[in-house]
């Protein structure tokens, strides 16, 4: 499962950039309970992006933002892509 996100606006540090936690897609599904100390194995990265940068990324990686310290617009195109069951016991919504 691989997500392709592609950036229409300028997300700098202080426009709530994604929060990754580089190789937690490794883990596959995470339990609540084991985020905190899957993000303390992998460490935390900032994503910032220009406008028309393009990310190609494994969709279960864990992700949040922050709030925006200077708001503005951060619009992207998602488009997330799997085969025709997905991994490790992920389910689409309304399936």
């Amino acid at each position: 499962m691989v997500t392709l996100r592609a950036h229409l606006d300028d997300v700098p540090a202080t426009n709530a950039p994604l929060l990754i936690a580089p190789g937690s897609h490794a883990y596959g599904r995470v339990p609540v309970t084991d985020v905190e100390k899957v993000i303390e194995l992998c460490g935390t990265a900032s994503c910032t992006a220009e406008a028309g940068d393009i990310w190609l990324y494994s969709t279960p990686i864990l992700h949040a933002s922050e709030k925006a310290s200077t708001p503005a617009r951060r619009r992207v195109l998602q488009v997330d892509y799997a085969a025709e069951e997905l991994p490790d016991g992920l389910e689409w919504l309304g399936v």
